[in-house]
């Protein structure tokens, strides 16, 4: 496991500042509420360079084999656009030979901003204003080179950067603490781009792949359904969240700190609009955001990639900072090989109840999942973890060679669960 420790630590230098603030946990009725001390923002959605690892690069332009960004046409006019009221964006690279009208449309992953605070905070971000975006490198999934990337190597490669801060679905408004607007309008970027896309080629593609990682797979899961629809019946269409299936689970102190983060999200931004007509007929909003329910009712095939021992869901779902007395868990919670034979019961808790929300989409005919017990978070975009001599492997072979049997159908074994850490060798070498 000391590799993904090093990776962890490497990419703190591409961090924001953090900034400080306070969130109120929600207890339930009848109880009084308590504030507690949450993580600063970006250090509490430290996902955000957990989902750019390699990917999104803070090199300089002159830099090789750097994707510059596009903004995406028309889109304020039509109100499409980020939380600081800029167009939306993306990087993309052209597909060649056999990959020329096969397309991968990936979400970028961030995390999400559930009150006006946190939002006005993150539209002075890369994470919330196209202005400040970057040129990127692109690896994993995306690279070019088929001994990395032997079955999308040449595909169209496309990269929609992730600036509004509720899993592309938002469309509302508010307004920021200095008095500016903040433009809630995810959803309405999600179609801009697409329709950009659409225009580029993408109308006679004739295999495509929606993925994205964490709140871009989370993302993935809300719009696989739509994005399949943009197609003729005939076009392979699919659908690949990796590091997206949080978990409604209670944190060590009993409170469930990802329900009132979501909570915030789904009543701010106003993501009905996306959520499943079944499940809100039933179920509160909010309770609908949450992976376990949308995967019941996404009909296009979907592959899920995800760690049984999820760190950013260990750090932030199971022991946010203020759910346990003084430092008790602090090393725990950043590397799993310090935890106790205690705090890996509650972590192999946290498993049990992932496998079983996960029977959903193991009873689905067309549906994949590669499930390690590596103690990491995203896994597709990075080669190192995507197809490489060091990545995980489950049935002796890596994510990389799972999808590709999965969405080209050249194997039934495509259904892959880890046992339980640190059972497995390949997560540490």
């Amino acid at each position: 496991m000391v590799r993904v420790r090093r990776m962890a630590m490497a990419t703190e230098k591409h961090m924001s500042p953090p900034v400080v603030v306070v969130v109120r946990k929600r207890r339930p009725a009848g109880d009084t509420a308590v504030t507690v001390a949450a993580p600063p923002l970006f250090v509490l959605l430290a996902l955000l360079a957990a989902c750019s690892r390699s990917l999104v690069a803070a090199a300089a332009d002159s830099s090789p084999g750097l994707i510059e960004l596009t903004l995406v046409a028309g889109a304020v006019e039509k109100g499409a656009v980020c939380l600081d009221g800029s167009p939306p964006a993306y990087h993309f690279q052209r597909g060649s030979g056999s990959g020329s009208q096969s397309w991968i449309v990936f979400l970028q992953g961030g995390a999400w901003c559930s009150t006006t605070e946190t939002c006005s905070d993150r539209k002075m971000t890369e994470y919330g204003s196209s202005k400040l975006m970057k040129p990127i490198v692109f690896d994993g999934i995306f690279n070019d080179q088929q001994p990395q990337n032997p079955d999308f190597y040449n595909w169209n490669k496309v990269y929609v950067r992730y600036c509004d801060g509720a899993s592309f679905s938002g469309n509302a408004e508010g307004e920021a603490e200095d008095g500016t607007k903040l433009y809630f309008r995810g959803l309405r970027i999600w179609e801009a781009v697409v329709d950009e896309l659409m225009g580029k080629g993408m109308d006679n593609a004739k295999q495509a792949l929606l993925t994205g990682c964490s709140a871009g797979g989370l993302a993935t899961l809300l719009h696989c359904d739509n994005f399949r629809a943009k197609f003729p019946q005939e076009v392979s269409v699919k659908c690949l969240p990796d590091g997206g299936f949080f978990l409604d689970a209670k944190d060590l102190s009993g409170e469930r700190f990802i329900r009132s983060l979501f909570n915030g999200v789904v009543q701010l931004q106003n993501v009905s609009e996306v959520l499943p007509k079944d499940c809100l007929a039933n179920k509160d909003p909010t309770e609908c955001f949450f992976p376990a329910e949308l995967i019941k009712s996404i009909n296009t095939p979907t592959f899920i990639v995800n760690s049984e021992y999820d760190s950013w869901q260990i750090q932030n779902v199971v022991a946010p900072v203020g759910s346990y007395p003084g430092g008790t868990w602090s090393n725990c919670r950043d590397n799993i090989q310090n935890c106790s034979s205690k705090q890996i019961d509650v972590l192999h808790g946290f498993r049990s109840k992932l496998i079983r929300e996960l029977k959903v989409a193991e009873g689905k005919r067309d549906w994949g999942l590669f499930i390690d017990s590596c103690f990491t978070h995203c896994q597709t975009q990075w080669s190192g973890s995507w197809h490489s001599p060091t990545s995980p492997r489950l049935g002796n072979k890596t994510i990389a060679e799972v999808v590709g049997d999965w969405y080209f159908g050249r194997s039934r074994e495509v259904k892959q669960i880890d046992c339980k850490y640190p059972c497995n060798p390949t997560c540490g070498s």
